[in-house]
């Protein structure tokens, strides 16, 4: 029977797992909700305060509003190519593409540009109305005064200032410096003399949106900070982008609690922004421009050097054109070669003649004519000389040679012979001289035919470089004046496609953000606390631990709210009793398989001490009792025995007195029905220095078997099983064994000994009991109180001490 109870009970264990199992799986979710809904009242008054807080923060925020504009950079590459001016060197392959849509974002947010924008705004000063305790709105447009820096840039712009400004009357005003703590009247117009700069204040009308004037502020706060702080402040805010990646426009965009002001910081923006590529752009133009005139006047010097040049060596060289001069060159060759000829022609001629006279020198011989002579008198002194010998030869028919008028002609005959012969020869001499000087002339004619292709090369070089100077005086001329004209004309390369504009929608904060923020921050912090708490707390809280571990779980013990130990019928809680009747059926279950007649034993023990066994063991004895059973509570925790102080009774001999003292009797050390309870008590006895080898005794197997015959139940208060082992020598006496754990009091973690106990059989029989778990939670064992009154289980009702939100907020 012993063998078939054992293996049924390893059966039920392994059904129980099984079904542990998939009820922890079911159950996962719920168990998790559970969890967070026990402190559900926590949560609402954290999402109550957080909306609270949400409420306030959005009250008394300033608002932002967003501006924004939008300009196009007028490109084809999306950001500017090849300025005009710069296209001037465009020409020349020195200039290649410009500046890209990044380029232009960058110069948008350039310091440069901005500490332009905000020195001309004076974004470095605010002018705040004093009419709200917590909110001060800023004014933009309509500031009552208006503030003068009579010192330079450098004093004031570095400096951080506060002052309050209260209207005294329309002339004078006290002014309140709250750093410096200075308090002093003044007088509209007045030069202040203060220690961040001499400033001077003067009023200004407020102008109302129909025209009208308005009252006048009493009260202005004007704070000023660092210049270079203004611009880190606007560099960050201010927003550029491209529209979209095909497009060269950019968005410019601009948060601000002033949408006045906003709009107003960019269009000046855009404006910097405009000016400074026109200023860039014009001042490309005059670099330009000056270059291109620079170059003119150095080219215009070296043109003029150039032609110099070819004019001294025309000079020098005595050339006017190298082909026209070439070719006069061989005309006048060919032209002297034929005067050469003529004239050896014309010598020859006066050789024959002259020969001819000498050799037919008589006075009736003529002289032949017409032979081709140049010389006119030569022909015409021939004429003269044949008239007259024809004359004579004619006379001398009629006459003789005596005749005077025939000897006078023949005397005048020779006479012409001479002066023909002179004659031919001075002529024959001038052609021989003429013919020297053309041969002469000839040879420096045809030196200079062969010195042409020189004169002529270098020359050409001159006159290269001539008119190379003259193309590239010519072009700058021509740049110059295309520069001067888009200097002229010069036009920003951005053009505004949307001015600045603001929507007037609050932009920062977001109400419902902030409602959902607050609503998810009030929901997650106590979430988020309850979830760390139970992921650091390792105690023991219930049935779900117990479960996890596949231990048998046999019940649990709520906390008493008396500080009775007997609590049976005597708490007001009656779940206490309930749950000692429920342990009591629960432990007859597991009693039904034992198969014996005699009286049955139930071990009580826990892992640690104070975990409230000595409590179960006296309840548990009297709940037995009350139903007609023998019953006697056996005090077998021989090193810290309790059960005496616990029932309220005097130390007395016990059981280590009847395991070593012989002859000691039974009933000797049996106390009848203690205090009026219905169940005989065996307390411990005397704390013995040896409990161990006294319970390795035996006597033990004596005493149980006596016990079982004379009771029906017998209910041993055993030592922990964690320190020490008492227990475990004696385990083989009991039929059963409650397995004490106390809730918010052990260390889960210890779970480990009853769950290796029992597995590896060294205890049989034992299922475990959850003591002083809160009543109503324990199925969840999550949420339960901390801290006991005596430590012993049950707890004396506090919350009738407690105010009354500890008592409502009660874990």
């Amino acid at each position: 029977d012993n063998a078939n109870y054992k293996k049924l009970m390893e059966q039920n264990q392994q059904a129980n797992f099984s079904n542990s199992m998939e009820e922890n799986d079911r159950l996962n979710i719920k168990e998790l909700l559970s969890i967070y809904l026990l402190h559900w009242k926590w949560i609402v008054l954290s999402i109550a305060a957080a909306l609270s807080i949400s409420y306030v923060y959005l009250r008394y925020t300033i608002p932002t509003y967003d501006a924004q504009a939008v300009i196009l950079i007028q490109d084809e590459k999306k950001g500017g190519g090849i300025s005009n001016e710069l296209s001037a060197f465009e020409d020349f392959g020195l200039i290649s593409g410009g500046s890209t849509i990044d380029n232009e974002i960058q110069i948008l947010k350039s310091r440069s540009l901005i500490s332009r924008t905000v020195k001309d705004l004076k974004l470095n000063l605010s002018f705040y109305n004093n009419e709200g305790l917590i909110n001060k709105g800023e004014t933009w447009k309509n500031t009552p005064i208006s503030i003068t820096f009579l010192e330079g840039d450098t004093t004031i712009y570095a400096k951080n200032g506060e002052f309050e400004l209260s209207m005294k009357n329309n002339n004078t005003f006290l002014l309140v410096d709250k750093q410096n703590n200075i308090k002093k009247n003044y007088t509209f117009g007045e030069t202040v003399h203060h220690p961040i700069g001499k400033f001077m204040i003067t009023p200004l009308e407020i102008e109302k949106t129909d025209g009208k004037k308005s009252k006048r502020i009493q009260k202005v706060i004007l704070k000023i900070i660092p210049f270079e702080k203004a611009v880190e402040k606007y560099q960050t805010a201010i927003k550029a982008e491209a529209v979209n990646k095909e497009s060269s426009a950019i968005s410019l965009t601009l948060n601000d609690v002033n949408p006045d002001k906003a709009i107003d910081i960019l269009n000046n923006l855009i404006e910097q922004h405009t000016k400074d590529a026109i200023d860039d752009k014009n001042l490309v133009s005059l670099n330009t421009s000056k270059f291109i005139n620079e170059r003119i006047q150095f080219i215009t010097e070296e043109l003029v050097g150039v032609e110099k040049g070819a004019e001294s060596y025309k000079k020098i060289n005595e050339l006017v054109d190298g082909t026209t001069e070439a070719g006069i060159f061989l005309q006048n060759l060919s032209e002297n070669e034929k005067q050469i000829v003529l004239n050896e022609t014309q010598i020859r001629m006066a050789d024959f003649v002259i020969n001819y006279l000498n050799t037919n020198n008589t006075t009736s011989d003529l002289i032949p004519a017409n032979l081709g002579l140049a010389n006119p008198s030569i022909e015409k002194s021939i004429a003269s000389y044949n008239e007259l010998v024809l004359e004579r030869n004619r006379l001398l028919k009629n006459s003789t040679e005596k005749n005077p008028v025939i000897q006078n002609l023949d005397g005048q005959v020779l006479g012409m012979q001479k002066s023909i012969k002179s004659s031919l020869v001075n002529i024959k001499e001038a052609l021989r001289i003429e013919n020297n000087s053309l041969q002469r002339q000839e040879s420096a004619l045809k030196q200079r035919i062969s010195e042409a292709p020189r004169y002529e090369r270098e020359f050409r070089e001159i006159q290269r470089q001539q008119q190379i100077k003259e193309s590239l005086y010519l072009y700058l001329l021509q740049k110059r004046e295309e520069t001067e004209l888009s200097l002229a004309v010069t036009v920003s390369n951005s053009k505004i496609i949307d001015e600045a504009y603001s929507s007037r929608k609050v932009v920062s904060p977001k109400r419902q953000i902030i409602y959902i923020a607050g609503f998810m921050l009030g929901l997650l912090i106590p979430i988020g606390i309850i979830y760390l708490r139970n992921l650091l707390d390792t105690k023991l809280h219930g049935k779900l631990d117990i479960q996890q571990l596949n231990l048998p779980y046999l019940g649990d013990i709520p906390l008493s709210d008396t500080i009775d130990q007997i609590v049976i019928d005597k708490s007001k809680n009656h779940s206490i009793s309930e749950s000692f009747r429920l342990l009591r059926t629960n432990v007859d279950f597991m009693l039904n398989g034992v198969g014996t007649d005699r009286g049955k034993v139930v071990f009580i023990t826990s892992t640690i001490s104070k975990e409230g066994k000595s409590f179960i063991s006296l309840n548990y004895s009297t709940i037995l009792s009350k139903s007609t059973k023998k019953v006697i509570l056996v005090g077998m925790d021989l090193r810290a025995p309790k059960l005496l102080d616990y029932a309220g009774l005097d130390k007395v001999k016990g059981i280590s007195n009847y395991l070593v003292t012989p002859g000691l009797k039974l009933d000797e050390v049996i106390i009848k029905n203690p205090n009026g309870q219905n169940f005989d008590l065996l307390p411990s006895g005397d704390i013995p220095p040896n409990p161990s080898e006294i319970l390795m005794g035996e006597n033990v197997q004596l005493l149980f078997d006596e016990l079982r015959a004379r009771y029906d139940y017998v209910v041993v208060d055993t030592a922990p099983v964690g320190p020490v082992t008492d227990t475990l020598l004696i385990s083989n006496f009991a039929d059963a064994m409650i397995y004490v754990s106390r809730a918010n009091f052990l260390d889960k973690r210890l779970l480990s000994i009853p769950e290796t106990l029992l597995r590896e059989n060294k205890i049989k029989n034992m299922a475990i009991l959850v003591n002083g778990s809160e009543s109503g939670k324990s199925g969840y064992g999550y949420g339960y109180g901390y801290g006991y009154g005596y430590g012993y289980g049950h707890d004396i009702d506090k919350n009738k001490t407690k105010k009354w939100w500890k008592r409502l907020f009660r874990k």
